[in-house]
């Protein structure tokens, strides 16, 4: 592990963040593992929601996949890492709040939880499988691609 990936380990467990993530992997049916770069994998996440087949609280990404293939696509892993490093620069829980405030603003720009999210735009659209469009909604009437950095 580098020196940012151990400090955000141990940010994320004095915030709080990672330990909800090991309590709801548990009470959600999940088997926990060590993961890389300091990250928990939890595989066979049974619940419905969110929707999404892999979502990060803290240190840990919860995967609807079982154990055989939970944590194998290194391109969804690395989405998921960086939402735990925005965990930790959110200050842990308070992530939870600001990221459902982008994902509701992101639904009525583009009628999808992503596109037009902060925090899915910097962890990488097209790696945690959201397009990147903008679809119909108040804020983009033309349905024009949005390509730019954000």
């Amino acid at each position: 592990m580098t020196p940012g990936q151990r400090l955000r380990r141990i940010a994320n467990a004095l915030n709080l963040s990672t330990p909800l993530g090991l309590l709801l992997a548990r009470v959600a049916g999940a088997r926990c593992s060590a993961g890389p770069r300091g990250l928990t994998i939890a595989a066979g996440y049974r619940w419905g929601l969110p929707h999404a087949p892999a979502f990060t609280v803290g240190n840990v990404v919860l995967y609807r996949a079982g154990t055989a293939s939970a944590g194998q696509d290194p391109v969804l892993l690395g989405h998921e890492e960086r939402h735990s490093t925005q965990y930790a620069w959110c200050l842990g829980l308070p992530f939870l709040v600001l990221y459902f405030l982008c994902a509701g603003w992101s639904m009525l720009r583009t009628g999808n939880p992503g596109t037009a999210n902060f925090f899915e735009r910097h962890a990488g659209l097209a790696a945690g499988g959201y397009p990147d469009r903008q679809g119909p909604g108040p804020g983009n009437r033309s349905g024009t691609t949005n390509r730019g950095k954000t």
